[in-house]
């Protein structure tokens, strides 16, 4: 393409529609029209231009005109319960569920790790040795010790904000560090991994690990799971980077990104579950049968949640990003 001759025969176009927006009266009909018709083929315009022969000053000019010209036409959009309906029942399941392949694995491969961990600590009293002092080490594992005393060392609601707050973090950590290529990805899980086979480790060597998976399970399958499915997407951002398949890198990108927005919003919600039930349910009374299943129950929920209304959602078609009018003009591609 000739940029030149690109943007001598297509100016007037452009300063024509500009014109039309900066028009402080109505428009008439016949201008309405025009401004449509106008809007349409500097959208295509833009396509073209980002394809060919992209040129960021007036690549920049080309998207702001575009942007106001759409929000012209369409008219402002208000956000609606609807739209936080469509949302729960539809675009995030769907994320969830399409992304499957990747934070499967990821949780298949993380618990692996864990255990491994745990199993070489409580192996290995010399491991053991390096991670603290014998009496700080009975001190944490024993009846009444720090790991037992951890979930009710402070009032249910507070303690259940706080645990929600972090969990949120390492989630949005996740998500969005993943657009580096996934590597501070692995750093998160691995953080966590050595976390859960530290206590894994540690109170097995004491002969209580039953008491330990009493205590992790109940909360711990519900906000594990909410960690993995914010790496898997993370991990999976950080491929599309790498080969963004048939996109462009700049489409892929912003079709992933806005993807996994959504699902770190989701997951906040979900995190507040297992928050609530880390801050009420792990420190109660409840018999320890009763605990865990009130944890798988809600592991269960959520994988049902995901697989039936994420399942039905992709099979029509979503993907988990925003609605289509939404969406930028997408820039074609050679075959």
């Amino acid at each position: 393409m000739d940029l030149d001759v690109f943007v001598t025969a297509h100016r007037a176009e452009w300063d024509r529609l500009e014109t039309l927006l900066r028009r402080r009266r109505r428009l008439t009909g016949a201008e309405a029209d025009e401004l449509v018709a106008l809007y349409q083929r500097t959208t295509t315009h833009l396509s073209l231009l980002r394809s060919s022969a992209p040129d960021p000053a007036l690549t920049g000019r080309l998207t702001s005109l575009v942007a106001r010209a759409r929000s012209t036409v369409t008219g402002a959009r208000k956000a609606s319960w609807r739209d936080a309906a469509r949302f729960f029942t539809t675009s995030f399941p769907a994320a969830v569920y399409r992304l499957r392949h990747w934070w499967i694995p990821t949780a298949v491969l993380s618990i692996a790790v864990a255990a491994l961990i745990g199993w070489w600590i409580a192996a290995h009293p010399e491991v053991q040795a390096s991670i603290g002092a014998p009496e700080d080490l009975r001190d944490m594992t024993r009846p009444g010790g720090q790991y037992e005393t951890y979930y009710s060392s402070h009032p249910a609601a507070s303690f259940a904000a706080q645990v929600w707050t972090n969990n949120a973090q390492a989630v949005a950590l996740c998500l969005v560090l993943g657009a580096f290529a996934g590597i501070p990805v692995l750093w998160v899980l691995a953080q966590n991994m050595l976390n859960l086979g530290f206590g894994i480790g540690l109170m097995s060597s004491a002969g209580r690990l039953d008491t330990f998976l009493g205590l992790i399970l109940p909360h711990g399958l519900l906000e594990l799971t909410a960690v993995f499915v914010a790496a898997g997407i993370g991990l999976r951002l950080g491929w599309t980077l790498i080969d963004p398949g048939p996109r462009t890198r700049r489409t892929a990108l912003a079709e992933e990104g806005r993807s996994a927005l959504g699902v770190a919003i989701g997951l906040a919600a979900v995190l507040f579950v297992s928050g609530a039930i880390e801050g009420f349910v792990t420190p109660s009374g409840l018999p320890t049968w009763a605990r865990i299943g009130i944890g798988i129950a809600a592991e269960l929920a959520f994988l049902l949640y995901v697989y039936v209304l994420g399942g039905r959602a992709v099979r029509a078609g979503e993907t988990g990003d925003v609605e289509a009018t939404d969406r930028p003009a997408t820039v074609p591609t050679a075959a």
